[in-house]
């Protein structure tokens, strides 16, 4: 498998997400820094970590979304390559319009840092099929824009197609997102943007390895 992992000035993740890649895939991503233009040749995966691309500046994620090299994301979206963003990640994907509707601010105007419980919602996904629809992992958050918000018709297309992939479960929501959403994957199938952070979330280090499956069902979409 051939991931590529891309970094802006201020994302901070990048290190967490390359450990959790190599700890379940056995291989280890490539950098690419923003001002490219091209991901590397056979790339499989792309992932965008999370962090405060550009201090969060403007929207979060508007000014990454206009780096040279998410062309080249989209563009391989485009051909089927499978991309993943996480929490800035996330933002940035809605930003690029890879993934319908907005993360705006939490609902509490605050920053949240904790645990959360998170429902698979789609089993059938390549970073959820080593799981089953309806299983709830511990899995750390930390951001201030992470309440999804769509209009009526975008819901309940998400729903209907079974897009949303994950849901914070019943009293866990900690930002007010729409329909407790975590996370979505775009009419393709080949792009999945969350909120929480499973990364951290991979080895005993971190207090649990719950979300390791994760991580671990890209082998089995990726590499096929």
């Amino acid at each position: 498998m051939k991931s590529a992992i891309i970094e802006f000035p201020g994302i901070n993740r990048e290190n967490d997400m390359a450990r959790a890649l190599r700890l379940a895939t056995g291989h280890a991503p490539e950098p690419v820094w923003h001002t490219g233009t091209q991901l590397p040749a056979g790339t499989d995966l792309v992932v965008i970590p999370g962090g405060f691309s550009y201090g969060d500046y403007l929207r979060c994620g508007a000014i990454a979304a206009r780096s040279p090299i998410m062309e080249a994301v989209r563009a391989a979206a485009a051909r089927g390559v499978k991309v993943l963003g996480v929490c800035n990640g996330f933002q940035i994907l809605t930003e690029a319009g890879l993934l319908p509707g907005a993360l705006m601010r939490n609902a509490g105007l605050r920053f949240v840092c904790e645990t959360v419980r998170l429902r698979v919602e789609n089993d059938s996904t390549f970073f959820t099929n080593r799981l089953k629809k309806g299983d709830v992992l511990p899995c750390p958050v930390a951001h201030h824009d992470g309440n999804y918000f769509a209009d009526d018709e975008t819901l309940k297309r998400l729903e209907g197609e079974g897009r949303v992939v994950f849901r914070y479960a019943k009293g866990s929501n900690p930002n007010g997102s729409m329909a407790d959403i975590a996370g979505i994957m775009n009419e393709g199938g080949n792009v999945i943007g969350m909120m929480p952070h499973p990364e951290d979330r991979v080895e005993e280090l971190h207090g649990g390895s719950e979300c390791l499956p994760l991580f671990e069902s890209l082998l089995e979409e990726v590499m096929a």
